[in-house]
C-alpha cells in the first residue's frame, strides 16, 4: 500500500459512499452556493456563540452525510476530523453528540485531506468498515481567535483572506459493490517552513508547501498534471495560488494555469470583499464535499487531486514572533467508469 517515499496507494479503493457540506449566510452570497446542503442565516446559527456555531456547521454537515447515506451514528466505525478552535472544541463536542468513536485530527486548514487520507487508510487495510471525516470553520471564531474579533473592525491588508463558515463531512466505506467516487491515492505532506510570520499573508506561506507536497505525489506516482482533469488546492488564495505557479515553474514542473485552480478562489463572488480568497478548514471541505462530488458523479470530472494547505502556527507562537510552518496533504478522487465501486 506505501507507494513511493510519501504516499499510499488504496486497493481496493474506499468508496465516498455519502456527503454533507453547510455554510453561513456569507457563503449563501458565493459563487458557489450549490456546493452547500444546509445554509444558515445569520452567523450565530443559533447558537450563543461564535464557537458553538461552529460546533453546530460540523454536526449539521455530519447530520446531513449520514442522512445521504441513510446511516445513522451507530453505523460508523470511527469518526476522523479536528478544527482551528483551541483544542479543537468545537470538533470534540460534536463528536459528543454524534456519539462516534472519535479521533481528533489537527492539520489546519489540511484537516480536510489529512482526515480523508487516514479514514481511506484505515478502511483500505481493513480496520474499519465505515469512518466518517470531516472538519469545518467558522469566520468570527477564527477571527477571535487569530487575529482581531471582528467587532474590532480592524483593516486588513490585500493579502489578507476571509476564514469560510463551512463545514464538509463523508462517509468512506469498503467499497463490496458500493456505489461513488473513490479514493485511490494520497501523499502525506512535510511541514514547509519558508521563514514568513504575517499572518495575514497565509496564502504566501502555505504555497511552498502545497508544491512540494504536489510535486512528491507526482514523484511517487509517476505522473504529471496531464493526468488529472483538476489539481485543486485548498486556501491558497490569489497570492498563494501565483506563487505555486511560479514554484512550479521554478522546479521545471509543467503545470498549466487553468489544471491549477484553489478553493479559497471557488466558494465565494468576485464582488464579496474577501480580499485575496477564502480560507479556513471548511472552505476545502465543503468545496471537496459538495462541488467536487458533485462534479464527479454528474461525469464532469472523471480523476482530481485535491492538496488542502494549513498554516501550523498557533496565537502563542505568532505572539512569541515565531514563523509559520506549513503542510499539504494531497489526495486523489475519482470516478470509476461504469459509476461504480
Amino acid at each position: 500500500m506505501k507507494t513511493g517515499k510519501q504516499s499510499f496507494s488504496y486497493s481496493p479503493a474506499p468508496v465516498i459512499e455519502a456527503s454533507g457540506t453547510a455554510g453561513g449566510p456569507f457563503e449563501a452570497a458565493g459563487s458557489m452556493r450549490e456546493a452547500f446542503d444546509i445554509l444558515f442565516d445569520d452567523l450565530y446559527m443559533g447558537m450563543d456563540s461564535f464557537e458553538k456555531a461552529q460546533q453546530k456547521l460540523f454536526e449539521t454537515a455530519a447530520s446531513e452525510a449520514l442522512r445521504h447515506g441513510d446511516f445513522s451514528g451507530s453505523d460508523m466505525d470511527l469518526l476522523f476530523a479536528g478544527d482551528l478552535t483551541n483544542q479543537m472544541t468545537s470538533t470534540t463536542f460534536a463528536g459528543r453528540t454524534l456519539g462516534i468513536p472519535y479521533v481528533g485530527l489537527f492539520g489546519a486548514c489540511s484537516t480536510s485531506m489529512e482526515s480523508l487520507a487516514l479514514a481511506a487508510l484505515t478502511v483500505a487495510s481493513g480496520g474499519a468498515d465505515r469512518v466518517l471525516c470531516g472538519t469545518s470553520s467558522h469566520n468570527a471564531a477564527m477571527e477571535r481567535q487569530f487575529r482581531y474579533p471582528t467587532e474590532y473592525g480592524a483593516q486588513k491588508p490585500p493579502t489578507a483572506q476571509w476564514t469560510a463558515s463551512a463545514a464538509g463531512a463523508a462517509v468512506i466505506a469498503a467499497p463490496n459493490g458500493k456505489q461513488g467516487p473513490v479514493v485511490t491515492k494520497a501523499t502525506i505532506g512535510r511541514v514547509i517552513d519558508r521563514g514568513i510570520a504575517d499572518p495575514f499573508n497565509m496564502g504566501a506561506a502555505m504555497a511552498p508547501a502545497a508544491v512540494d507536497t504536489i510535486d512528491q505525489h507526482f514523484q511517487d506516482f509517476h505522473t504529471t498534471a496531464d493526468d488529472y482533469d483538476l489539481i485543486l488546492t485548498g486556501d491558497l488564495g490569489r497570492v498563494g495560488r501565483m506563487l505555486a505557479l511560479d514554484l512550479f515553474a521554478e522546479k521545471k514542473i509543467d503545470m498549466p494555469e487553468e489544471k491549477l485552480q484553489d478553493a479559497g478562489l471557488m466558494i465565494y463572488s468576485q464582488n464579496q470583499p474577501v480580499n485575496a480568497g477564502a480560507s479556513g478548514c471548511g472552505c476545502s471541505a465543503a468545496v471537496t464535499y459538495g462541488h467536487i462530488i458533485k462534479g464527479l458523479e454528474s461525469g464532469n470530472l472523471s480523476k482530481v487531486l485535491i492538496a488542502a494547505t494549513g498554516a501550523l502556527l498557533s496565537p502563542v507562537s505568532y505572539q512569541q514572533g515565531e514563523t509559520i510552518p506549513c503542510i499539504a496533504h494531497a489526495v486523489v478522487i475519482e470516478q470509476p467508469k461504469g459509476g461504480g465501486a
